[in-house]
């Protein structure tokens, strides 16, 4: 696990520049830094050591030094791929997995990808051919971000680096917040910063001759099958999820594993080798918003370790604007900052977790995905008898079977958009300031959704999660994170051999009426506690709605809310108004007024306070120091 970064085209002091550049990502890789510099390259790697300690360094080149590269990530199956190009004629010099990727590229080309078990985000330069070759992993495990600048363009692991190129000015993208205030992260290609776009994941791109393309590798598409024996089936997710966190154990330092109650992350513990699991709560240990007492008594049976961390108020806020300046882009999910303390607590022991994030894209298990079977008998009627019903319906104040009536007068492209839908296209459009595009959240995922208009809606859903939810949130908070504490994440789940068996589910054995993601939960049933694995999608919870409520926390919104530079982007008192309501108790608006108020702190953060510096600098440096 490392960071990139560098750009291609003529610059002046391009070594300085580079120099920079990789410093603002030094956290990414604290134990040894280079860099590859030409006259029309200039590549950096800030490197955390895992596999080959002593030999890893990079840029890494091939026999002739005319192909250079730069890596973040893992090849798991890398020592197969070594093995098949040696005996087509390719000489390796140490046994690190980087080495494997420049002899595929010189052996298969773009082809290279398809052969890949792992993530990854690389940058290969073939200096002969003048040629840029970059690719992102499967699923978006690691991101890669790039600029076009001028004549130049110009990547990065993380958006702060391309901010230090020369020229590049540092503007808010508008149509990003737009879509943000519904989806709650980034969706849009180009993210906030106006000029630097994501690569998404599954694609490469080829940079030649000034001249940028970028094509998919891999469509994640669901292919379920009519029928299946759900006891076979269960022992075949038995075997996968075993040979993937086996797969996933590669690496010449200790592995730990992020511990929740839920049944992802206890069914990776109970596979995996290592003794360390870390978990954090908040609350007292009886809350429902402390995982800690389940995790406590799952490591207990199964033999291992448990590390925990109970987070206060005052830490989980002070802790926000070091939140959002990792994030590199504002995330409204409280959960990515409960992550960054159990990431810093395990990073204090370790350099390698696993974490279980996937198994619900990929096996169903959100809880949402129940909707189409709940709706299958109201969507019998008649279409306008639903959608004249649900018009009375948003008339009227909340009440039980609201939002069935109105959900229910809609088809699954039309109701959903992910795992979060915060402001609704009229609420959002009421509270903005800034230019409109009037681009619905439909709008953005249609196109996704006419892929699989042939799929049921389960399917489709998992799909749009795949897509959107799974890269925008789930994974980039992941990365983000651990990164920010100098830690690899790994998920075994994530995995293009587990996905190619996932995808071919039935649906039944994916989400009926009992349960989600019912074919896993019964494997898992045969290694954990029973209780663990019925257990419920929680998610990460956070006791948010709670703290909003407190004196202490709501003064310190509101201010925020209020402030010059909410007024400058928001009609402020529709916030008043929410805070308001929430507080009384009227109405629980506690994740809108998150999804707003983590905007106005990643804003101050980026644009405002020029002397910002993380919470964790002082460890950050000391650990770059002893590397």
């Amino acid at each position: 696990m490392c960071g990139i970064c560098g750009f291609f085209g003529e610059v002046e002091n391009n070594k300085e520049i580079l120099k920079r550049m990789m410093d603002k990502i030094a956290h990414r890789g604290p134990d040894d830094e280079g860099m590859y510099v030409d006259k029309l390259a200039a590549i950096g790697h800030r490197r955390l050591s895992i596999i080959d300690l002593d030999h890893g360094a990079q840029p890494m080149y091939n026999e002739t030094g005319d192909i250079a590269i730069v890596f973040n990530g893992e090849i798991y199956n890398h020592l197969e791929l070594r093995k098949d190009l040696i005996e087509k004629g390719h000489q390796f010099s140490n046994d690190s997995d980087t080495e494997c990727l420049i002899h595929g590229y010189e052996e298969y080309g773009t082809e290279l990808l398809s052969k890949l078990r792992g993530m990854f985000a690389f940058v290969i330069w073939d200096a002969e051919n003048k040629t840029m070759f970059a690719a992102r992993d499967h699923f978006g495990i690691k991101p890669f971000y790039y600029a076009k600048e001028g004549d130049h363009l110009i990547f990065a692991s993380e958006t702060k680096a391309i901010l230090e190129f020369p020229g590049f000015e540092k503007r808010l993208n508008e149509a990003a917040l737009e879509q943000y205030l519904s989806f709650q992260y980034s969706v849009l290609p180009e993210t906030f910063f106006k000029g630097i776009y994501r690569l998404p994941a599954g694609h490469y791109m080829i940079y030649k001759d000034q001249c940028l393309t970028i094509e998919r590798y891999f469509d994640p598409m669901m292919q379920p099958k009519s029928d299946g024996n759900l006891s076979q089936t269960v022992s075949e997710i038995e075997d996968i999820v075993h040979d993937t966190v086996d797969a996933h154990m590669i690496a010449d330092v200790e592995v730990g594993s992020l511990l929740s109650s839920g049944v992802d992350s206890s069914y990776v513990v109970s596979e995996f080798p290592g003794e360390k699991t870390f978990t954090v709560g908040f609350l007292d240990k009886q809350s429902q918003y402390n995982e800690i007492r389940y995790a406590e008594g799952l490591v207990k049976e199964l033999g291992k370790k448990n590390f925990s961390k109970n987070i206060d108020s005052d830490e989980y806020f002070d802790s926000i604007e070091t939140v959002m300046y990792y994030m590199d882009e504002p995330l409204a999910d409280p959960s990515c900052i409960a992550l960054y303390f159990v990431d810093q607590l395990a990073a204090e022991q370790i350099k390698v977790v696993l974490s279980g994030e996937g198994a619900d894209e990929f096996f169903g298990g959100y809880n949402i995905y129940h909707e189409p079977l709940s709706l299958k008998h109201y969507q019998k009627l008649p279409k306008a008898l639903r959608k004249g019903l649900a018009a009375i319906a948003k008339k009227m104040p909340a009440m039980k079977g609201r939002n069935f009536i109105i959900r229910g007068s809609k088809t699954v492209e039309e109701r959903f958009i992910g795992n979060a839908n915060m402001f609704s296209v009229e609420d959002r459009e009421k509270l903005l300031k800034t230019e409109l595009t009037h681009i619905t959240p439909e709008e953005i995922v249609s196109t996704t959704y006419d892929k699989v208009s042939h799929l049921n809606d389960i399917a489709k859903m998992q799909y749009i999660d795949t897509n959107f939810w799974l890269q925008g949130d789930i994974l980039l908070k992941a990365d983000k994170m651990s990164m920010a504490h100098c830690l690899e994440s790994r998920v075994p789940f994530l995995d293009v051999k587990v996905f190619e068996y996932a995808k071919t589910l039935p649906i039944d054995f994916r989400c009926n009426k009992e349960a989600t993601k019912r074919a896993f939960r019964i494997a898992a049933k045969r290694h954990i506690p029973e209780a663990t694995a019925n257990k419920k999608k929680l998610g990460f919870p956070v006791p948010i709605r709670v703290w909003l409520r407190e004196e202490k926390y709501y003064s310190r919104v509101f201010e925020t809310l209020t402030s010059d530079t909410a007024n400058r982007f928001f009609h402020t008192e529709l916030l008043v108004k929410l805070m308001e309501e929430h507080k009384s108790g009227k109405a629980d608006h506690s994740r809108r007024i998150w999804t707003v108020y983590v905007f106005l702190v990643w804003y101050r953060v980026y644009f405002e306070d020029e002397t910002f510096r993380p919470i964790n600098h002082d460890w950050i440096e000391n650990r770059i120091r002893t590397a």
